[in-house]
């Protein structure tokens, strides 16, 4: 008898008889570690889950070809800076999954906070830890007025596109607007000799220098949307365990890893906030995380929301390109109080692993300490803590690490 005929009737046996075959049996035994619960909790935060990339209405230029090139040309240049020595990439890394491996980012100065990864970016709603910008096109424009990051002003920003980029700003954006009458260091932020110089500009050219300005922002943040997550360790192993298969080789799983999965879709509760395909629910919260000593006081969100109302490049600004009806209600960008008293965002757990220090102003230098702080769960120094003690023991902690390192890979 042929050996498959002898295979086939092993299983028609199998089946006739009600008992799984060996081949059914291999299929069926790792989804069998997990309740249905778990399963589509997992299944919700694989990768395949993530939707099509939202668009931005506010950036008309999102997805030209041409916007995204001169992005990207803006994102490497140091002559951008102050010092002639920042870019964009000096804090977002290529090879540091867009961001810089250290426990406060580095301009022309040391600033107060952790650089986030741009992996995903376009996906996001909110901007910085505390949210205080609403746009990727907006989001980009911080750090280029600020003293501690590329620390130049507005007309300086509008003459070198003008210089040196005129021809491609044009192809993109139509005509740049007439800069003869605009002085060569003018702006609302970083000196008095800027704020003064600045208030003694007209309307009208104050308006066009914007433009000029707005739209470098809604370049780069052409480019920035093209930078996705790859595929770990943890999307190829469940989408084997959706399917009914046994992951092979790497994908497969130590059962150290599996508990960990199971500890952080269940009783660890993590995908409550770090929710989704992206592992975060975009929210803000307050975790108890100590502060900084050595830095000034920073109340997170609570202050994000006022700088956010105040932001003349928000949503609700004459330099979006979107209807009124896209953006929030304005009650969305003035809530105040103890309830984002040092709150900030969840960040992505995506490449966690590889990117230690961890949250806003890089306090914890391993996922060991991060851990523990959740086992822990302190009392949180202003505002009231979200979070509950966990209690993990020794092998919750090791195996909730040991997952969280399948992101990575």
């Amino acid at each position: 008898m042929p050996a498959w005929l002898g295979k086939l009737s092993v299983l028609v046996a199998a089946l006739a008889v009600g008992l799984p075959a060996a081949g059914a049996q291999a299929q069926t035994s790792l989804a069998a570690q997990f309740s249905p619960a778990e399963l589509h909790q997992i299944e919700a935060l694989s990768l395949a889950k993530l939707p099509p990339r939202p668009r931005d209405p506010t950036n008309q230029v999102e997805d030209s070809p041409a916007a995204m090139a001169l992005g990207a040309t803006l994102f490497f240049d140091m002559r951008m800076s102050k010092n002639g020595a920042v870019a964009c990439s000096t804090c977002h890394q290529i090879g540091r999954q867009f961001q810089d491996g250290i426990p406060l980012g580095k301009g022309v100065a040391t600033m107060n906070r952790r650089t986030q990864p741009l992996a995903g970016v376009a996906w996001q709603r909110w901007f910085f830890w505390d949210g205080r910008k609403d746009s990727l096109w907006s989001q980009a424009l911080g750090p280029l007025e600020k003293p501690q990051e590329h620390g130049l002003n507005r007309t300086w920003y509008a003459h070198f596109m003008a210089d040196n980029f005129k021809e491609r700003y044009e192809r993109i954006f139509g005509p740049m607007p007439d800069l003869s009458r605009v002085p060569a260091n003018a702006g609302p932020f970083n000196s008095d000799e800027n704020r003064q110089a600045w208030g003694e500009m007209n309307q009208k050219d104050r308006d066009a220098v914007n433009t000029i300005f707005v739209n470098i922002g809604k370049a780069i943040a052409a480019f920035e949307t093209s930078i996705d997550f790859p595929e770990t360790r943890f999307d190829r192993f469940t989408k084997a365990l959706v399917a009914g298969l046994e992951p092979e080789g790497d994908d497969a799983f130590s059962d150290e890893e599996i508990a960990g999965l199971k500890l952080f879709v269940g009783r660890g509760n993590c995908d409550f906030c770090h929710a989704g395909p992206r592992f975060t629910d975009d929210g803000f919260h307050n975790t108890g995380v100590p502060a900084d000593p050595s830095l000034p006081i920073d109340r997170g969100r609570r202050d994000g929301f006022v700088q956010l109302f105040a932001d003349e490049f928000n949503c609700r600004g004459k330099f979006n390109a979107a209807p009124a009806r896209y953006c929030p209600p304005q009650s969305d960008f003035t809530m105040t109080g103890r309830e984002v008293e040092r709150a900030f965002k969840t960040p992505s757990l995506r490449g966690v692993a590889a990117r230690p220090p961890y949250m806003h102003a890089g306090q914890f230098e391993t996922l060991e300490r991060v851990v523990d702080h959740y086992s822990a769960a302190p009392q949180a120094e202003s505002g009231k803590s979200e979070v509950a003690p966990l209690n993990l023991s020794a092998e919750d902690k090791a195996a909730l690490i040991a997952f969280l390192k399948t992101l990575s890979n």
